[in-house]
């Protein structure tokens, strides 16, 4: 297969992110099937890359053979259209002061917390190529973005992942969001795709929900990430995410927190100038990124550097277009 080519998302995507977002199925919020909602995000997506100060997300697209087959979002600032709500975990003990008896329960706080952190989302790659490596090289884009435009962001990243569902189903939503709306978690999922979660921030409940009262199903999933989430998070925790008892108002799902400057491909990103001239050896254990903004574009390669200049094979340095004395970087996967 071709060397894929990671790059900002162009009007001209918008199909192929229609099929991904067929793919990816219910409660992929970020990347709903709706042809109006993914064409706007394409333009906030353009429009954040040129410099305004705004809401969403930059999206990122895997490209093979000219063709998007995965992609992944960066938010440079949460909170800024709208209040970034999250359920905090904490626990509540009390004591009778009758016979002495303890009891401890878990209870959701709702939360501002995580307002003006970064956040890394959307992660979807076709799951043709999902053993291919891919998502490893989609996700670490998302931070080779950050590392290469520190300014825009501010300390914290964090990642929200989907929530765990039964068939389409999601028990939380059945126990909390689903006792003060008369729709289904199908129909609710389409809004908070579509127009945000502010709608159950607005009209849900605020007081601390006692999680002891709620079903033992909805129980269970608290934190739970959804099935085809459990890849995302290894690789969230091997790079240096961590739970900090955060889950998503909407399903439950787990909000992973870590500081930008210790993620692992923020730290071990290098940067040289290329060299010019190539290597033989063809493999491709490296990310080489390489411009800015809209310009932005990272692909795997085999790279040998010293005294700050970089070498890499003749296929990726021609897909980077790169010319000699260029500044680039490079981390290894």
């Amino acid at each position: 297969m071709a060397i894929p080519r990671i790059r900002p998302v162009r009007p001209d995507d918008l199909e192929a992110l229609m099929t991904l977002a067929r793919l990816a199925g219910p409660g992929f919020t970020n990347l709903p099937p709706d042809r109006p909602t993914l064409e706007s995000k394409i333009d906030c997506s353009r429009r954040l890359l040129s410099g305004e100060k705004l809401g969403g997300a930059i999206i990122l697209g895997l490209e093979i053979d000219g063709r998007l087959r995965g992609c992944g979002m960066v938010f440079p600032r949460l909170g800024v259209d709208w209040p970034f709500y999250s359920y905090r975990i904490s626990h509540t003990t009390q004591r009778s002061s009758i016979d002495g008896r303890m009891v401890r329960f878990p209870v959701l706080t709702l939360t501002n917390d995580l307002e003006d952190c970064a956040e890394v989302g959307g992660l979807m790659v076709d799951p043709e190529l999902r053993k291919g490596g891919y998502g490893r090289m989609m996700a670490r884009s998302r931070y080779l973005f950050i590392a290469t435009h520190r300014a825009l962001f501010g300390d914290r990243v964090v990642a929200d992942l989907r929530g765990w569902l039964d068939d389409g189903r999601s028990p939380f939503w059945d126990a909390v969001g689903g006792r003060f709306y008369a729709m289904s978690f199908a129909e609710a999922d389409h809004i908070n795709a579509t127009t945000g979660n502010q709608f159950i921030a607005d009209l849900g409940p605020r007081a601390p929900i006692y999680v002891n009262m709620l079903s033992p199903e909805a129980q269970k999933v608290i934190g739970k990430v959804h099935d085809d989430g459990r890849a995302a998070r290894a690789l969230l925790l091997e790079e240096g995410f961590r739970e900090e008892g955060y889950v998503d108002i909407f399903d439950a799902g787990p909000t992973l927190v870590a500081e930008i400057d210790q993620l692992r491909a923020v730290r071990d990103l290098h940067h040289g100038l290329f060299a010019g001239g190539t290597i033989t050896h063809e493999v491709r254990d490296h990310m080489l990124v390489k411009g800015s903004g809209a310009d932005f574009c990272c692909v795997p390669a085999a790279v040998e550097a010293a005294s700050g200049h970089i070498r890499t094979d003749p296929s990726s340095a021609d897909l980077l277009g790169l010319a000699e004395h260029d500044p680039i970087g490079y981390l290894t996967l």
